[in-house]
């Protein structure tokens, strides 16, 4: 038999990053708090004890239609607690993040800061 003298040219396939338990998934974000307006929401409460609704309401520059609706998604998740009180006859809303809101916004924002790492890692 004689002896091919031909080369095999293969393609190299392209790198795919190895997703590792250190490296996070963009889809595993908090989907809840990921929303801007809740967002928005949760983190000007991590920076007061509390907020009025019309405090928020001016802050986010939303309507109030959309912060109630924001707002009682993250209350039904206990992120933020919400007191009703008057003062006088007007009828006063005051807003607070909880432990669980305060816990759920620290592993979003780690988990955002380890796609930050993740991606800038990956474009070096």
């Amino acid at each position: 038999m004689a002896k091919s003298n031909a080369v095999r040219i293969t393609r190299a396939e392209p790198e795919r990053p190895v997703k590792t338990k250190a490296q996070p998934a963009p889809g595993d974000l908090d989907r809840l708090i990921h929303e801007r307006v809740r967002l928005a929401i949760v983190s000007a409460l991590a920076a007061r004890a509390s907020l009025t609704f019309n405090e928020l309401k001016a802050l986010l520059k939303t309507s109030d239609g959309n912060l109630s609706v924001h707002a009682r998604k993250l209350e039904d998740a206990e992120y933020i607690a919400c007191d009703k009180s008057f003062a006088g006859r007007v009828p006063k809303t005051e807003y607070r993040l909880t432990a669980l809101g305060r816990r759920a916004l620290e592993r979003y924002l780690d988990h955002m800061e380890a796609l930050i790492r993740a991606t800038r890692a990956a474009g070096r």
